[in-house]
């Protein structure tokens, strides 16, 4: 229980990647903890489209940038990048979603990888382009983004920030 303790406050966002890529066998193992995440009636209907060539995730990093209204790479030179979608006719469609964000990051973390969340996804997903990328996918059009789990060895040590005081109530 001690490590996964530890891997989960040892966890932080990358934001700066090299281009080495994530092993296949690797990417799997953390793809897998996504498929654990916890949700909502058991209903599993959150997915993963788990990119590594360079075409598509530039082609996603260009959509969030238009989102964002940048310029920049806002994937900042991930390698990989898991596209989580739900389904958003259940009711718990983003909490499901986000665990499985979670749990893709967590597993990264106990794996060696970096990971950052980035936002934006539902937006990306809700344009003509983002429908075009479902139906290419086999997704059904109705799908929404949830987040964009980068997934790559960091560039340098990632700056852990301190946990903010007053952030737990203990009821008596």
């Amino acid at each position: 229980m001690c490590e996964t303790l530890d891997v989960l406050k040892s966890r932080c966002s990358t934001k700066k990647y090299i281009s080495k890529p994530v092993p296949e066998a690797v990417l799997d193992k953390i793809l897998e903890a996504g498929l654990y995440a916890p949700t909502g009636l058991n209903n599993q209907k959150a997915v993963m489209v788990a990119v590594t060539d360079k075409a598509t995730r530039d082609t996603l990093s260009q959509m969030n940038a238009e989102v964002l209204g940048a310029n920049t790479d806002p994937f900042y030179n991930a390698p990989c990048v898991v596209v989580v979608l739900s389904d958003p006719e259940r009711n718990t469609w983003i909490e499901d979603g986000s665990l499985v964000m979670g749990n893709l990051m967590n597993a990264a973390t106990a794996l060696g990888v970096g990971s950052c969340w980035v936002h934006r996804a539902r937006e990306m997903f809700d344009t003509p382009q983002g429908k075009a990328l479902l139906k290419k996918w086999g997704l059904p059009e109705h799908y929404r983004g949830i987040g964009n789990c980068l997934l790559g060895y960091p560039d340098g040590e990632p700056v852990r920030k301190p946990r903010q005081e007053g952030r737990i109530i203990k009821q008596p």
